[in-house]
């Protein structure tokens, strides 16, 4: 397989890329503390019928750095899509990367072919059970990033993750590799306004809507308002599956995207 990877100067900070294979691109966003190896098992066998792009979210795996200055992770994307020369994608992000990607179709419908929301974040949404990165922030500034890491793995989020030790080891990887930043800065990202939990009913390109049957129930309340809102939203669960649904049942959610895109 073709890879190639690269540094792009865009929005006045640098993301890391990689991509491979020919056709219709496929972009896919990966989720808070974690970086764009997440979605190994879709990389390479998505670039074998399109062209696959992964990159690493400002702050996150090898892109800059977040500063204290406020900066839009969406305009970031329009930029990276610009500098790779894409002019319209499918989008398919999990957790914060479906947060990010809901936005982009929201401010940019020409460039978003198809919307992929798996597991996802909504800007706008209330977690009436917390999120779930507040414990791990509080033990931060207390104990240490390291004691913030041991935690954050331990949480009910992965615990589904955690049954499976070759999973569970990638996944601890990732979140070792994690600055842990966000957990001891306020994050000065800027939202969308009107948040995107407002604006779904705008989204007029075909949508697929996964979420992993254990995943936590703010999660689930989630992707239920994306079912409902999204006009003419595909919704899929994938069994036994937790928040880390690509992660942990790979075939299945592969399955899925590949019926979506075809």
């Amino acid at each position: 397989m073709n890879t190639s990877h690269g540094i792009a100067e865009v929005n006045g900070t640098t993301l890391f890329f990689e991509q491979a294979g020919h056709g219709q691109p496929i972009v896919f966003i990966h989720g808070f503390s974690l970086d764009s190896r997440m979605w190994e098992s879709q990389f390479e066998t998505f670039a074998r019928n399109y062209r696959v792009i992964r990159y690493d979210l400002r702050g996150f795996g090898r892109s800059a750095p977040v500063t204290h200055d406020p900066f839009d992770p969406v305009q970031d994307l329009k930029e990276l899509l610009d500098y790779l020369n894409v002019k319209s994608a499918t989008l398919a992000g999990l957790s914060l990367g479906g947060s990010v990607a809901i936005d982009f179709a929201l401010a940019f419908p020409t460039y978003t072919t198809r919307l992929v929301a798996a597991d996802s974040g909504l800007t706008g949404y209330p977690w009436l059970r917390g999120r779930p990165a507040t414990e791990p922030a509080k033990i931060a500034a207390t104990e240490g990033i390291d004691a913030a890491k041991r935690q954050w793995l331990n949480t009910d989020l992965f615990v589904p993750a955690s049954e499976q030790p070759s999973v569970f080891a990638r996944l601890t990887e990732y979140v070792q590799d994690y600055s842990g930043w966000h957990w001891l800065n306020d994050n000065p990202v800027k939202l969308s306004h009107p948040p995107a939990i407002e604006r779904l009913h705008h989204i007029d390109c075909p949508t697929l809507v996964i979420i992993g049957e254990r995943d936590l129930q703010d999660f689930h309340e989630i992707s239920n308002i994306l079912c409902s809102k999204i006009p003419g939203a595909t919704c899929c669960k994938i069994p036994g599956a937790g928040h880390m649904a690509n992660l942990e049942d790979p075939l299945a959610f592969n399955a899925a995207l590949f019926r979506f895109l075809e």
